[in-house]
């Protein structure tokens, strides 16, 4: 039974998506190319906002987004733009739309040049998740600060040092669960 472990505090209890995402992805070594492509925008979506709300939309994004297809989104024009923001499931935001397909861009740029974002991103740790003392999560850390910098030189937008480190978490490369919470020691 699910319902009587401990979490995270940050995990709603009143949320089935929030509590599946908890359990089931947050700090889970993620090396699915598309999910990791999905999760970097999905994150800079959700600047200023909280990753509830983000996760909630999340459908309507993977819809509106074409599946997270790098090429399709890496083509759209003003018409695919004007839609975009005109859907009440995802946020619209000008300036994160732009984003989506200016990262799709550097996404291709990337998988050109002979790499994965995959590859790419687990580098940075050596292949193994980062498992930090438990204590206080910081906003950012200085490899997320260098990982930053290292997006934006690649032309990725919306990859501020903590949408990194929020990133990392989402995707594994730092288990971040509480100390208590039954995920810590299974990751």
């Amino acid at each position: 039974m699910t319902e009587n472990l401990t979490r995270c505090r940050w995990a709603n209890p009143a949320n089935p998506l929030y509590l599946a995402y908890h359990d089931e992805e947050w700090g889970v070594p993620c090396h699915d190319e598309l999910r990791l492509f999905e999760m970097l925008n999905l994150e800079g979506a959700q600047a200023g906002l909280s990753w509830e709300t983000i996760l909630n939309k999340r459908a309507s994004y993977r819809a509106a987004f074409d599946q997270w297809d790098a090429e399709k989104i890496a083509a759209y024009d003003a018409d695919k733009v004007a839609q975009l923001l005109a859907n009440p499931g995802i946020v619209r935001n000008r300036l994160k739309v732009a984003a989506a397909i200016t990262n799709a861009q550097a996404y291709l740029r990337l998988r050109a040049s002979g790499t994965t974002l995959d590859a790419w991103l687990w580098a940075y740790v050596g292949g193994q998740p980062l498992a930090p003392e438990a204590g206080p999560r910081p906003a950012r850390t200085a490899l997320s600060d260098r990982i930053s910098k290292d997006l934006s030189k690649l032309g990725f937008k919306f990859v501020g040092s903590t949408i990194v480190y929020a990133y990392m978490q989402g995707i594994g490369m730092v288990n971040d669960h509480d100390p208590a919470c039954f995920c810590r020691q299974q990751r």
